[in-house]
C-alpha cells in the first residue's frame, strides 16, 4: 500500500483534469503544493481515520497551516457517506457567511446540480434579526429552512448561533440535513456550540476546542466535492 501523501496525489490527478483551481496553477505551483502534502503527511501523528476522512483532514490542515487538526477533527462514522450522497443527488449546501459561499468549488458543485445558499446579507434577514433581537446568522438559517429549498449540506464555520439555531431546528423536526459540517471559531460560543454537535447521533462534521473558521469548513467542504467527482460514474 502507498503512504497517504501518495494516495493524496492520485487523488488530485484523478480530478485534476476538469477543476478550474488546478488548471490555473502553473507546474511549479502544483510542485509547492505537492511537497506542501508531504509536510503534512510527516507531520501526522497516526490517529486513525478512515480514508476520505484523511483527505479532509489534510485539506483543512493545509488551508490552515495548522497540524493540530489532526488531533481536533471529529467525524460521525456516516459523514463522509452522507456527504457524498447529498453532492450526488444535486442538493444544495447552506453556508452560514459570504466568505464560505466563496471559497466553495461551485464548478464541481454545479456539475451535480446543487447551489449554495447564503442569505446572512438579505435586507428580510437584517430587518428581522433588529426586529427580534436575534443574530444575522440564526435569522438566516431560519430563512433557508423555511424558503423550502433541498438543502442537504450545512455548513457553519463563522457563527456559533447559526450552528445553535441548526440544531434546534434539527432536533424540533423542523429540518433534517444530510450533514452538518459545524467548525465555528471564537471565544464565546464556539466551543460549547461544536460539543453539542459532537454529541449528535446524526451526521457531523466538526472539530474540538476553539479552533474552526471559514476556511477550515470550505476545506472540509471542497474536500468531500473532489472525493464525490473522483468517485462519480463517467
Amino acid at each position: 500500500a502507498g503512504s497517504n501523501a501518495e494516495v493524496f496525489y492520485e487523488f488530485r490527478t484523478i480530478e485534476k483534469g476538469g477543476m478550474k483551481m488546478i488548471e490555473n496553477l502553473t507546474s511549479k505551483g502544483l510542485s509547492i503544493e505537492s511537497d506542501s502534502f508531504q509536510v503534512i503527511e510527516g507531520l501526522l501523528k497516526g490517529r486513525s481515520f478512515s480514508e476520505e476522512e484523511l483527505l479532509v483532514v489534510m485539506r483543512v490542515i493545509h488551508a490552515t497551516g495548522d497540524p493540530q487538526y489532526e488531533e481536533l477533527m471529529e467525524f460521525h462514522p456516516g459523514a463522509v457517506e452522507a456527504a457524498l450522497k447529498a453532492i450526488k443527488e444535486g442538493r444544495d449546501i447552506l453556508v452560514d457567511v459570504k466568505m464560505a459561499e466563496s471559497g466553495i468549488s461551485r464548478k464541481i458543485l454545479e456539475e451535480f446540480g446543487g447551489e449554495t445558499i447564503c442569505l446572512i446579507s438579505d435586507s428580510d434577514v437584517i430587518e428581522t434579526a433588529k426586529a427580534e433581537g436575534k443574530t444575522r446568522a440564526e435569522v438566516a438559517m431560519e430563512k433557508a429552512v423555511e424558503s423550502g429549498r433541498e438543502i442537504g449540506i450545512v455548513a457553519i464555520g463563522n457563527a456559533p448561533t447559526a450552528l445553535m439555531k441548526i440544531m434546534e431546528m434539527v432536533d424540533n423536526g423542523l429540518f433534517r440535513p444530510d450533514l452538518i459540517i459545524g467548525v465555528p471559531v471564537g471565544f464565546i460560543m464556539a466551543e460549547e456550540s461544536k460539543t453539542e454537535l459532537i454529541r449528535k447521533d446524526y451526521p457531523f462534521i466538526s472539530c474540538r476546542g476553539r479552533k474552526g473558521g471559514s476556511s477550515v469548513a470550505v476545506a472540509a467542504l471542497n474536500a468531500l466535492l473532489r472525493i464525490a467527482r473522483s468517485n462519480a460514474p463517467a
